[in-house]
């Protein structure tokens, strides 16, 4: 059986982070989408996406095909349903496609084609970018228990202070020294070769993930997740970076979601309550205007390789998108498109050139080249987002 996952309809809410990926590789909870959709079906899966994408995320067609709402999470019984799905049946949840079986990929579903069979249970499922941090709990804990199970954690040094110790674990390489680590509210899961350094305090859920790294004197704490090769220290409640991001020092990014390639300068702050504590609007690039989230707290969202200044602060429900460079005093506006370089005193478009420029130093520092692929991705991102910078000549 060939499965794909594809984007469905929630794509555009999910901007700025699927300017640049799929909706499967999405990061929530411990594993990306597409990560948890292969650990449990056992093989790999391509996508189905957007066309300038395609060249980096391919799709593979088979004889028979399971298409797969990307959106969704993957669970033990999700899965037995979708694995039961036979020719022409379909998976339903509230009236939206959870999954069905088919000979095309390339086919467009038509709900009358198809014997329709409604899910056993509520599944968890990302529609929203503020879904990224606000479900990062659920998400992380089912992770842990799928990654874990009828497994033994690495040692862990008798430096640490260690709380609810059965819900911690350490991959192979993982290193932690003198830290408190906490997991009564939430697992803690430190990858491979990762490292938490002296002094660090740490209450759970937390993933941090392969080769990541929390520097010294850090505090972390409501379901957090620092992907691969991150870098992080100061203050972080309930955020989720993806990859290869920095936040390496003082400051608080909190109820937050930063793409790839980013990096939060020295002393940099994030609002996530309003002073009047009203619920937050965020911008939509669906619907092109703020639209209310139905949370109290919201913060930060910023799109692949973007990057702050020093002393850089954001107000309650900011979103920055792809290749921006934020700096000087004040609070910039809380949406910015992508290819912008300023702050609060005013923006100018940020040419490619340039742009590029920095991302090839930035990702040869951690050996990962930034070939012809990436860069027609964010011309092409550069060309969508042109409409919303009303400073482009």
């Amino acid at each position: 059986m060939n499965y794909v996952l594809f984007d469905g309809e929630v794509r555009n809410n999910l901007l700025p982070f699927t300017f640049t990926r799929p909706v499967a590789d999405i990061r929530v909870g411990i594993l990306t989408i597409r990560e948890k959709w292969e650990r449990y079906l056992g093989q790999t899966i391509s996508t189905k996406t957007e066309d300038y994408l395609s060249e980096k995320y391919p799709l593979k067609a088979g004889r028979t095909n399971t298409m797969i709402n990307a959106s969704f999470l993957p669970n033990p019984d999700l899965i037995r349903q979708v694995n039961a799905l036979k020719e022409k049946e379909a998976l339903l949840w509230d009236e939206v496609v959870v999954a069905y079986r088919t000979e095309s990929v390339n086919d467009s579903f038509v709900l009358t084609d198809f014997n329709c069979i409604a899910v056993n249970e509520v599944p968890l499922r990302i529609v929203h970018t503020w879904d990224i941090f606000s479900k990062n709990g659920d998400a992380l804990q089912a992770d842990f228990d799928m990654i874990t199970k009828d497994r033994k954690s690495a040692p862990i040094s008798p430096t640490n202070s260690l709380i609810n110790p059965d819900q911690i674990f350490l991959e192979e390489g993982a290193s932690v020294e003198h830290s408190i680590l906490n997991a009564t509210e939430g697992p803690i899961y430190i990858g491979k070769d990762a490292q938490v350094w002296e002094g660090s305090l740490i209450r759970g859920a937390l993933a941090l993930c392969d080769n990541a790294t929390v520097k010294m004197g850090a505090k972390i704490y409501g379901a957090t997740t620092i992907g691969p090769f991150g870098k992080v220290c100061g203050e972080i409640s309930n955020s989720v970076l993806f990859g290869y991001s920095s936040k390496g020092h003082e400051g608080y990014l909190g109820n937050a979601v930063l793409g790839e390639w980013c990096n939060i300068g020295a002393d940099s702050n994030n609002s996530n309550l309003k002073n009047n504590y009203a619920k937050v609007r965020l911008w939509n690039y669906a619907t092109e205007k703020f639209e209310h989230t139905g949370l109290q707290f919201c913060g930060l969202m910023m799109g692949d390789h973007s990057k702050t200044a020093i002393n850089t602060m954001f107000n309650t429900g900011t979103v920055i998108g792809v290749n921006c460079n934020v700096y000087v005093p004040g609070f910039p506006r809380n949406f910015i498109p992508s290819f912008s370089w300023g702050g609060a005193s005013g923006f100018s478009t940020y040419p490619t050139n340039k742009a590029f420029d920095t991302a090839k130093v930035m990702m040869a520092r951690r050996a990962v080249e930034f070939d012809a692929v990436e860069a027609r991705i964010l011309e092409h991102v550069f060309d969508e987002t042109r409409k919303w910078r009303n400073y482009d000549n």
